[in-house]
Order: C-alpha cells, then structure tokens, then sequence
C-alpha cells in the first residue's frame, strides 16, 4: 500500500471512529442518570476539550465548559433523584465529516431532541452540531463541541396509552 492509500484509509477509518464516538455520547445522553454514564461521557472527551452552547439561548442556559473535569461537571448536575430526564432521546441526521487540509476532522449534524423532565411537561429541541474530533491515547475523542438551538418548543406527552394502530391480521 502506498503512502496516499494509507492516508485515505486512515482518515476513513477516523471518520468511522468519530461516527462512533458522537453516538456513544449521543446514547449516554439519553441515560444521563447516573455518575458512571456521567464519567463514560467524560471519556468520550479530550483532556483539553471544550463543551459549549453557541448563540442563544444555549450560551446563557448551557454555557461554555473548559477541559474534561469541567464537562463531567456540568453533566453531574443532571444526575439527580428522580432523574431530571424521565425520557429523552436524540437523533441525529445529515452529517457532514470534513477534515481541514493539515487539519483536525471536523462533522456537523443536525439534532432532535426529544425529552420528557420528572418536574413536568416534555419539549422538543431542534440544533446543529458542530464537533471537532482529535485522537487521543489512540482513541478518537471529542476534542471542542458546539451546539446551537435551531428551534425549542414545549410539546405535549410523547408516549401515550392511546392504542398504536396497525393493519388487521388476514
């Protein structure tokens, strides 16, 4: 193999590890209840990263988070009895891996988000992701995350007793 095939597969292979590490964060997210998800999240970041929320409302709710210890941090304040999210679930879509010439590997998505509090009511977020993804001890991390609110709304109930409709059996 030569040296342009080893960089090809290579930053294929990065690209693959950063799909792989911003759905691990996404998953521990959706599970944020207790300190080991809260220190399996920290992991998924550079010593020096960065976590923050761009624009607003999410520079004045989320705000910006310097370094891993930091970010564990702010998650743990979402660890609580009961649980702060009785529901919540993210999906991502219309990703965009890029890598800067001589330069980190960088995506973006788009986000929903859906969540239901144990204080009450559930809302719907809309943002995009911006991630910069170094590696680190040979293992791809998040090294600088960026969301920016798109859209927010309180919602009623997701999850409803109302029977789910489908096709009668023949």
């Amino acid at each position: 193999m030569n040296s342009q095939d080893a960089l090809r597969l290579q930053q294929l292979e990065d690209q693959q590890a950063a799909r792989v590490c911003i759905s691990d964060y996404m998953r521990l997210c959706d599970g944020l209840d207790n300190l080991h998800t809260v220190q399996a999240i920290g992991e998924l970041f550079t010593g020096d990263a960065c976590w923050e929320g761009v624009g607003e409302p999410y520079a004045t709710r989320l705000g910006k988070h310097q370094g891993r210890a930091a970010i564990v941090a702010m998650m743990a304040g979402y660890v609580r009895t009961p649980a702060h999210f009785t529901m919540n679930a993210h999906f991502l879509c219309s990703e965009s891996l890029f890598c800067q010439p001589d330069g980190p590997l960088c995506g973006r998505w788009l986000m929903l988000q859906t969540s239901t509090f144990s204080a009450g009511g559930s809302h719907l977020n809309g943002a995009e992701i911006s991630v910069e993804f170094r590696r680190e001890a040979g293992v791809m991390r998040i090294h600088h995350f960026a969301t920016r609110n798109l859209f927010s709304r309180p919602v009623d109930s997701w999850h409803t007793a109302d029977v789910l409709p489908v096709p009668a059996q023949k």
